[in-house]
């Protein structure tokens, strides 16, 4: 029988290696970023064109390569970066693998040209598919342009899954932003199709956040610093009122490397726990600076996911932090005494004339009858005729009898439930009175279920969940999911319809967006104009939303539109096919009651009627529970076991 097992070639490996290293053209980016960084560049300049498509072009100011180092830096774990296994423990640069070239050059056409400091002629290489085409002497300047074109041109699978330019550059944005904020000492440049989209000079970390995401998070910011001999931990944490409901703008760094570590983000979060509802977060920018040897970034090919050695007493330490940074600027707006305009406050003069302009008769008896009053003159606050004591005890007695029949009118306010109350958006119609048009849908076993949910008074229990009894058991449904279901079948079908009519604002409202969130805003204005949104240019990442679908008039159209945004950004898609749909369970969401809102009697029957009414309440459109039930047997299971 003859040998099976064979050696693949260098070209077919490069090529597996990079479905884990090269995802997408933002992968790119980063590995071309980072060796920039690692050859000492204090400039550099990312150019794209078609997203990424087209070109990927970095240049810098680094050191350069040699015609030697430049030919074999291409070769698969070939690295100037570590030299042995124990360099691993002291990593100072960002790369060490040495795939990365080699797995771009795989997957698309390379054209490079280098030159080192001090040379006097560079190199240039040419790549196509791992197969080096020609290298040639070239006239260049100190540094290195890499040039990487029609990325995936030899995978067509992966290219036919690139998503849309929009989306594929704004993860290009993400991760230049990312790579920005852990270095703050270069002057960087990022271009997409001849438009510059960020261009930022070197800077503190601070006026960095400034330049990347706006100047309105200057006051925001409150700084970190603290140092042991385990971590030294310094940046920024946010405000609590500057928390973000989506997309907070979280960034953690070690040594200058931006990592994922949802443990560490889980400590930040315990710092707010006091300060924040459960759907706000904050943001925050911190950097580790530990020991090399008591991390290992070779876990994963990203090199984005760290292991801590010290992970438990780091906790300790980072919560610590927040909690001072936090407790000792007192999450409050402090008053800027430097500002124009200040209110003129009177100091006290102890020689000052302390009258108040009033005059008062000595001779006034209070006791007196309203006949007996003096008739002196009596002026300012006491002027006018004087009322008796008797007087005065009876208009006292009536205005009790006022607080009493006041307290009468609020009394039970927050447990009993009026006759008429104001139903939430969505939430309409007439008690339950109507059977879900699909039986088999339903999370009970027939329809009689749902008639048995009928004619019993529902409870709402911790302020998230309604309790209706069913034939079967007991009903426990999620008030906002179910909320969202109902809300997401109207709007959809209004968008289907065409029924999405604009309605003016009074006073429009400003939207402001990053730049990442900006390109996804410009691929879907014409959708959101059909949807319709009426958002007229304010300025760079600046929008003013004058019109919004008038079945959202009560939601606050700010919100409604960062949620859309986020969600096309998390989905990866800002295609037609399904927008609508898209769009409207957005806006549902935006639009849902929230968990904690307490519903009156006629609301929790109205919300039940519309989501039974639907052929399938069991679930959201994104596939989240919304009802469950609880079935008599496992009731009485419960306490059979006490």
């Amino acid at each position: 029988m003859s040998d099976i097992i064979r050696l693949l070639p260098d070209s077919v490996a490069n090529q597996i290696a990079a479905g884990e290293v090269i995802q997408r053209p933002a992968s790119v980016v980063k590995e071309l970023f980072e060796n920039a960084v690692d050859a000492g560049a204090k400039s550099i300049q990312v150019i794209v064109k078609d997203a990424g498509r087209t070109l990927i072009q970095v240049v810098d100011d680094g050191c350069g390569m040699s015609d030697t180092d430049a030919r074999l830096a291409f070769e698969r774990h070939a690295t100037s970066k570590i030299s042995q296994a124990a360099d691993l423990f002291s990593l100072h640069t960002m790369g060490f693998r040495g795939e990365a070239l080699a797995s771009i050059a795989a997957v698309a056409q390379i054209d490079l040209r280098t030159m080192q400091r001090g040379a006097e002629i560079g190199t240039r290489l040419i790549i196509n598919g791992s197969a080096v085409e020609s290298q040639t002497p070239e006239a260049t300047v100190p540094g290195s342009n890499m040039m990487v074109k029609n990325l995936f041109y030899n995978v067509p699978a992966r290219r036919k899954f690139l998503k849309k330019d929009a989306v594929e550059m704004s993860g290009i944005v993400r991760e230049f932003e990312r790579l920005a904020l852990v270095n703050p000492g270069l002057d960087l440049t990022l271009i997409n199709n001849d438009s510059v989209v960020h261009q930022i000079m070197a800077a503190p970390l601070k006026r960095r956040i400034c330049d990347l995401f706006g100047k309105g998070l200057e006051r925001q910011l409150i700084p970190v610093q603290t140092s042991t001999s385990l971590v030294s931990i310094d940046g920024f944490v946010g405000r609590p009122e500057g928390a973000r409901r989506r997309n907070a703008l979280q960034f953690l760094t070690v040594n200058g490397r931006h990592m994922r570590h949802p443990y560490f983000h889980k400590a930040v979060m315990t710092c707010y726990e006091q300060l924040l509802p459960a759907e706000l977060q904050p943001n925050y920018f911190l950097n580790f600076t530990v020991d090399p040897a008591t991390i290992d970034v070779n876990i994963h090919p990203t090199k984005n996911e760290i292991k801590f050695e010290n992970e438990a007493a780091i906790w300790q330490i980072l919560t610590a932090a927040v909690k001072e940074a936090l407790g000792r600027f007192n999450a409050m707006p402090g008053i800027d005494f430097d500002a124009e305009e200040i209110p003129d406050i009177p100091v006290f003069d102890p020689n000052a004339d302390a009258s108040h302009h009033v005059t008062v008769d000595p001779g006034y008896n209070p006791f007196a009858e309203s006949s007996d009053a003096p008739e002196g003159p009596v002026s300012g606050r006491f002027a006018g005729a004087q009322p008796s004591f008797a007087s005065r005890l009876s208009a006292e007695h009536r205005r009790n009898e006022a607080l009493r029949d006041w307290d009468k009118l609020y009394e039970g306010f927050m447990g009993t439930e009026p006759d008429s109350t104001v139903v939430p958006s969505g939430i309409s119609g007439s008690r339950m009175n109507s059977e879900p048009s699909g039986a088999d849908a339903l999370p009970f076993d027939s329809q009689a279920d749902a008639r048995g949910a009928e004619d019993t008074e529902s409870i709402q229990a911790k302020g998230a969940y309604i309790l209706a009894p069913c034939i079967s058991g007991v009903m426990v449904i999620d008030q906002h999911r179910a909320h969202v279901k109902v809300l997401y079948e109207r709007y959809a079908a209004m968008l289907r319809n065409g029924d999405m009519t604009p309605q003016s604002l009074m006073f429009p409202e400003m939207l402001r967006l990053d730049r990442a969130q900006g390109i996804l805003l410009s691929e879907m204005m014409p959708s959101l104009a059909e949807m319709g949104f009426v958002l007229e240019a304010a300025g760079p990442d600046c929008w003013n939303i004058t019109g919004v679908p008038s079945v959202i008039d009560n939601v606050n159209p700010v919100e409604a539109l960062s949620m859309i945004l986020d969600d096309a950004a998390d989905s990866g898609s800002v295609d037609t096919d399904g927008l609508s749909d898209r769009i409207a369970l957005s806006m549902a969401r935006s639009a849902a009651i929230r968990r904690g809102r307490r519903l009156s009697g006629a609301e929790r029957e109205n919300l039940l009627s519309e989501l039974l009414k639907l052929p399938t309440p069991n679930y959201t459109p994104d596939g989240l529970a919304v009802i469950h039930v609880i079935s008599g047997e496992e009731l009485e299971g419960m306490f059979d076991k006490l």
